[in-house]
């Protein structure tokens, strides 16, 4: 059977009313196929589980006037340059393939990348962020898109908007995932970075029928999705009430995904549901750096089956820093950053360093303090504080104290006493 005719099948099913994920997975399941669903008697519908008498009948009406629904949905799907990926073909996010209620159709305008070489962080957080919540959701997403992550989001207002944005400032891969059909833009405002979006090697997903209009009742459903694409889920700044709170419990509880949560200001109400989550088990994270340590296990442990010779498990060892880091910035493929499993130690060789980080690493053998390093190295400090934590994070250099050097030097743990 083809792509499209597979995809006929099950938008003739998706589009069926009473039939959602759950019981679409169910119904396919027990018959096989579509058509199968389609001339199976009421009784037998009614068999299975989930169903009931009710659902067998709308079942039974709704795929016999299905087909003109579905042929308009391929027609509109094609004008808009949107594809239909199928649970079970080679480009559906292998994470959100394991949940039970995952869709069986998604709508995708763009591209995702080929599913068991992905690696997914989601960064959320309120739409009336403040100031400081724009700027990290910003900063977390560039690291993060530099070190080899796609970063997924909803594509709202505030954080999300600002993870999109960071991601795509350093030509990173970024997936927006929308609580309408992709016959719409919303928010409005960002029609444009959609298209940026696409135009990166990104992605616009939905579940949705493509005319679906955006309505309070489709977010939560779409929630379940970009943490279900994501190995874990990063909550920049949230109120109490937030749905960006929803995400995390839901996928902290239903879906088994790591949580994380940057604090802000203590008597920041825009925070308060930030530290909520830290108080419920989240882990509390401040630069990228503690992300990627949160995320080495869960990528370990649903990657490296798939590809044993690339992402081998961690070997056994009683030194804490010796395991290899599966995320690598160094490594670029097509312009793009990709994750990978350096061969041998967390440090990144030198040979892979910039000129720039080269010369950098070189001063460190000393510890210094950023006001030292950019005196000795005649860069002005921005540029310094950009590529030393780009740095950290490669755990080529560690910082002690106010000062920096780099790992495996003699002084690493002895920076120099301040004269009296």
């Amino acid at each position: 059977m083809s792509r499209t005719h597979r995809a006929r099948d099950l938008l003739r099913l998706t589009l069926t009313p009473g039939v959602g994920p759950v019981r679409a997975r169910a119904l396919l399941a027990r018959f096989g196929s579509v058509e199968a669903i389609a001339a199976a008697s009421a009784r037998e519908l009614d068999e299975v589980r989930g169903i009931g008498e009710v659902t067998a009948r709308q079942v039974r009406e709704g795929l016999a006037a299905a087909d003109d629904a579905a042929d308009r949905e391929l027609e509109l799907a094609h004008s808009l340059g949107v594809s239909l990926i199928a649970l079970g073909d080679e480009n559906y996010p292998p994470l959100l393939a394991e949940l039970p209620d995952a869709p069986i159709l998604l709508y995708v305008r763009g591209r995702l990348s080929p599913a068991r070489d992905t690696y997914s962080v989601a960064i959320v957080g309120s739409r009336r962020c403040t100031a400081y919540g724009t700027e990290q959701a910003a900063r977390f997403a560039m690291m993060l898109s530099q070190s080899g992550l796609v970063i997924v989001s909803g594509g709202a207002r505030g954080i999300d908007t600002a993870a999109h944005q960071g991601a795509l400032r350093v030509n990173g891969a970024t997936v927006a995932v929308l609580g309408c059909g992709l016959a719409h833009s919303y928010p409005p405002e960002n029609d444009e970075l959609f298209r940026r979006i696409v135009d990166a090697g990104g992605a616009i997903v939905s579940e949705l029928p493509l005319s679906t209009s955006p309505a309070p009742e489709n977010f939560p459903a779409r929630n379940r999705i970009i943490s279900g694409m994501s190995l874990g889920v990063l909550v920049i700044e949230a109120p109490h009430g937030s749905g960006s709170l929803i995400t995390a419990k839901h996928a902290m509880e239903a879906q088994g995904r790591d949580v994380m949560a940057l604090p802000g200001r203590v008597d920041s109400k825009a925070s308060e549901g930030s530290h909520e989550l830290i108080r419920c088990g989240a882990t509390l994270v401040t630069n990228p750096g503690d992300v990627l340590d949160a995320l080495e296990q869960p990528a370990r442990h649903h990657f490296a089956g798939t590809h044993a010779d690339r992402y081998a498990p961690a070997p056994k060892t009683d030194e804490k820093n010796d395991s290899p880091a599966l995320f690598d910035p160094s490594q670029v493929v097509d312009g793009r950053t990709t994750a990978v499993a350096p061969e041998h130690h967390a440090e990144v060789p030198l040979p892979s360093l910039t000129e720039t980080q080269r010369r950098i690493v070189d001063l460190l053998g000393t510890p210094r303090t950023m006001e030292d390093l950019a005196e000795h190295s005649g860069m002005d400090v921005a540029t310094l504080r950009a590529e030393t934590t780009l740095l950290e994070i490669r755990r080529v250099i560690a910082r002690n104290g106010s000062h920096l050097v780099r790992r495996g030097s003699e002084s690493q743990t002895r920076p120099p006493k301040k004269p009296l």
